[in-house]
């Protein structure tokens, strides 16, 4: 079996992981990344040892790559084509009709939410991403309820299979930050959301929140938010604005988010949609509670409240009060054990290997 992986490359966050993730489990032999753009994603993928083509495009529009793309896949007699995103899901429309492959496309977010906030341009692209996703020889949800999102789309259920994130708990991991490098104390509460700065992920709702937080104690709150995305300068004036300068520290984009979460009492996401988030995983392997809206799969990592809480979206009053019963269950002593409950739960039931396990049997059930 030999497998092409395509992806547009600009991938930062979740989608990035997910990806490197698993092509750093599989069989390195049998497997390719193939990128449309040479930036963080195709480095980390050569230098993790991946076997990474780059299929360089001139603009987003040019789809003379799709003929390099044959090429490829000819020479390398690769046998399925795994896109990933938007941009290669509608190349793989073109793969598959001048391509003997099979097509597997996995579903990252809603597509519904994909291109948020971009107007009739973000319209077309959402309809152009939807009918390709019909196309595909098989889907894989990283939740129930994306699942329901495609079967919605008119999309066969057995064309569709759910398969959750999984993270490596066996890594070691560096050395984490003293608070002090951060500018923080140790009595200060801190507060991690870790998420790109757009408009799904949620963010004016989280600083809603700790600014009903800061309001209702005396006590020190801080918040780190570490990501970048276009509503940066938005949200810095947002912050402002509710007086949570000396509140608000805007991290930016981090490769070393594994040594700041050991710094947070708490992390939350406040996100209007989601499939299985990784960075919650993250969160878990470090022994840090969380907080989330209630989407994707979340259900699934927090069965009930002895493991985290989940919440409404778009409900800053509710994310305050949690906020609030965390900063309480620190002082008794009991948040902690809250993280370590978390942490083993996640470490039994979302492992890489079973992660990879689910998709390998994917690719065998449809080559066969």
């Amino acid at each position: 079996m030999k497998v092409l992986h395509l992806n547009a490359g600009n991938e930062t966050g979740g989608g990035m992981f997910h990806i490197l993730s698993l092509l750093n489990e599989l069989n390195r032999s049998e497997f390719y990344l193939g990128v449309f753009e040479q930036g963080e994603m195709h480095e980390r993928a050569v230098n993790s040892g991946i076997q990474t083509v780059l299929f360089h495009q001139k603009s987003k529009f040019d789809i003379s790559i799709i003929k390099k793309i044959i090429l490829f896949i000819n020479e390398n007699e690769i046998d399925l084509v795994h896109t990933h995103g938007a941009r290669a899901n509608c190349y793989g429309i073109l793969i598959h009709r001048f391509a003997d492959v099979k097509w597997v496309a996995t579903v990252h977010s809603d597509p519904r939410d994909d291109f948020m906030g971009m107007g009739a341009v973000g319209r077309l692209y959402t309809a152009a991403n939807k009918s390709a996703l019909k196309k595909a020889d098989h889907l894989l949800a990283i939740s129930d309820r994306f699942k329901n999102i495609l079967t919605g789309f008119g999309i066969p259920s057995k064309r569709v299979s759910t398969i959750l994130n999984g993270i490596d708990f066996d890594k070691k991991l560096p050395d984490p930050y003293e608070r002090k490098e951060l500018g923080l104390t140790g009595e200060d509460f801190v507060v991690i959301m870790v998420a790109r700065l757009e408009p799904v992920k949620g963010h004016k709702i989280a600083l809603q929140a700790m600014k009903k937080v800061k309001l209702a104690h005396q006590g020190k709150v801080r918040l780190l938010l570490v990501g970048d995305g276009q509503q940066k300068e938005v949200l810095e004036k947002y912050a402002a604005e509710l007086g949570l300068e000396k509140v608000v520290n805007f991290l930016g984009h981090r490769n070393d988010v594994e040594k700041i979460y050991p710094a947070a009492d708490l992390a939350i996401l406040t996100s209007y949609s989601e499939s299985f988030p990784l960075v919650l995983l993250e969160a878990a392997r470090a022994g840090v509670p969380v907080i989330t809206t209630d989407v994707g799969g979340v259900d699934k990592l927090i069965p009930d409240e002895k493991y985290g809480w989940i919440i409404p979206v778009e409900n800053p009053d509710s994310l305050a009060d949690r906020i609030t019963s965390a900063m309480e269950m620190k002082t008794s002593g009991q948040l902690r054990d809250m993280g370590r409950k978390l942490e083993s739960y996640s470490k039994r039931h979302f492992s890489i290997e079973q992660f990879a396990n689910n998709v390998y049997n994917v690719y065998l059930k449809l080559l066969n």
